[in-house]
């Protein structure tokens, strides 16, 4: 007997799930809010491999209509654990953990207020969330999606944005589509140099 998964693959997954979340994100939260809003067995397994199979198809010359690629550093490097979607512009893809994760949550309480009900894995995933958000647990604990949203967007509103280092929108423009896609390699720590 020959079975077919009518599951979408691991990438479409994940790319679904960026498209949601709109940020940088750690591969456990692409994977948290994926089993509770979606469909599919997507792990932290998968996406790794799914990054190590994006890189090796590049240097193929598989061409793609959008790559699952590592999020970047203000440097150019890329940003270790942190994913995002190669057709993002470049301030889109540089991670910035103060306020990846808040905008994250404005638009995943948002997606989750929009459904006529919440199930028990997207209450789950919104009383996580809500730790992390200052005023998010009072604002989740009558399990409103969207006063978490508004608690979010108003820690959001309160946080200073970094701008880009001067010179890094030129230095993206000198940078291969290799470059582009997985970050620049790090300059290697030298040992005893001061």
């Amino acid at each position: 007997m020959n079975r077919q998964s009518t599951l979408p693959s691991a990438r479409e997954q994940a790319r679904r799930t960026l498209l949601l979340i709109g940020a940088p994100a750690a591969a456990r939260l692409i994977v948290d809010v994926h089993g509770a809003l979606f469909d599919g067995d997507l792990s932290v397994a998968a996406l790794a491999g799914l990054l190590r199979d994006e890189e090796r198809e590049f240097a193929a010359g598989v061409p793609a209509a959008y790559r699952i690629c590592p999020a970047l550093l203000p440097d150019l490097t890329a940003a270790r654990g942190q994913i995002t979607l190669s057709t993002w512009p470049v301030t889109g893809r540089i991670a910035s953990p103060a306020t990846d994760e808040l905008a994250a949550v404005v638009r995943i309480a948002e997606f989750i207020a929009m459904r006529e009900t919440a199930g028990p894995a997207a209450a789950a995933l919104l009383r996580r969330l809500a730790e992390n958000v200052p005023g998010g647990t009072e604002a989740y604990a009558v399990q409103n999606p969207a006063a978490l949203a508004d608690a979010a967007r108003t820690a959001l509103a309160g946080v200073a944005v970094t701008p880009l280092p001067d010179g890094t929108a030129h230095r993206w423009d000198g940078l291969e589509e290799r470059q582009r896609l997985f970050g620049v390699p790090g300059l290697p720590h030298q040992r005893g140099r001061r």
